[in-house]
């Protein structure tokens, strides 16, 4: 769900490693990755401190490293005689996020993930539709207006870190757990690998922004009016003027 500066600006920080997270233990995580995937799942990786010597890290990097890939769904730690590190079972769902994060930054890669976000807008809009709370609304509204003071100040960056958050709002109403996850993982990637908003010759971007300013606005509003005819055209109409009037993005 967004204009193309819903497909904009990020000023640069990579997605990996992730804020907060550093990169020798990222490069750790990734090694025992790499090991996990040539092993069935349950098999035992070794201790902690054998794969610590492995990775060549410190233990309180290694133990971040670990965090992450207990994060991921990727290990188990067994205490005890024969215990240690092992490869862990991986539901469905831990599969489908892992395989959201092993996306590559090409931008063939993105475009996917823009036209799969693109098509769960309307399942998110029919759920915000039957769930929203008169609180939903208002912090929907708090967005708008984050979006209205960008098009005031001809900021399209902010403009597009403000859209990007209605629609991350919007995802979290949904009650469907995978729905809006998938949806929100899809919007941080788009988000992480895209860098700068390019006007085209025929739709200055200020006025571009202005109008999607309004059609967002219009949005909320029939969300608000519980007008699931209105809320659907305007999303058709968001994913189509955006394929229309698609604008130049520079991704990672």
């Amino acid at each position: 769900m967004s204009p193309t500066p819903d497909r904009p600006a990020r000023s640069a920080t990579d997605v990996a490693p992730r804020q907060g997270t550093s990169g020798r233990a990222e490069h750790a995580a990734g090694t025992v990755a790499e090991l996990i995937a040539g092993v069935p799942p349950g098999s035992r990786l070794g201790t902690k401190e054998e794969l610590r010597t492995r990775c060549g890290v410190s233990v309180g990097t290694f133990n971040e490293a670990l965090r992450l890939l207990q994060a991921r769904g990727l290990v188990t730690v067994k205490p005890g005689p024969g215990g240690g590190l092992f490869s862990a079972e991986q539901s469905p769902m831990v599969r489908l996020g892992n395989s959201v994060l092993a996306l590559d930054t090409q931008a063939n890669d993105v475009a996917d993930a823009v036209r799969i976000r693109d098509a769960l807008d309307p399942l998110l809009i029919e759920d915000a539709l039957w769930h929203a709370s008169p609180a939903d609304v208002a912090g929907l509204r708090c967005h708008i207006t984050a979006m209205e003071d960008a098009v005031g100040a001809a900021d399209p960056v902010a403009f597009v870190h403000a859209n990007w958050r209605l629609h991350a709002a919007i995802a979290a109403i949904s009650p469907n757990v995978l729905l809006s996850s998938l949806y929100t993982h899809l919007l941080d990637l788009i988000e992480s690998h895209t860098l700068t908003v390019l006007p085209t010759s025929d739709h200055p971007l200020p006025e571009y922004i202005a109008h999607r300013h309004e059609l967002h606005r219009d949005l909320v509003e029939a969300l608000d009016r519980r007008d699931r005819a209105e809320a659907l055209r305007l999303i058709h109409d968001h994913n189509t003027s955006l394929q229309d009037n698609d604008r130049a993005t520079s991704p990672r």
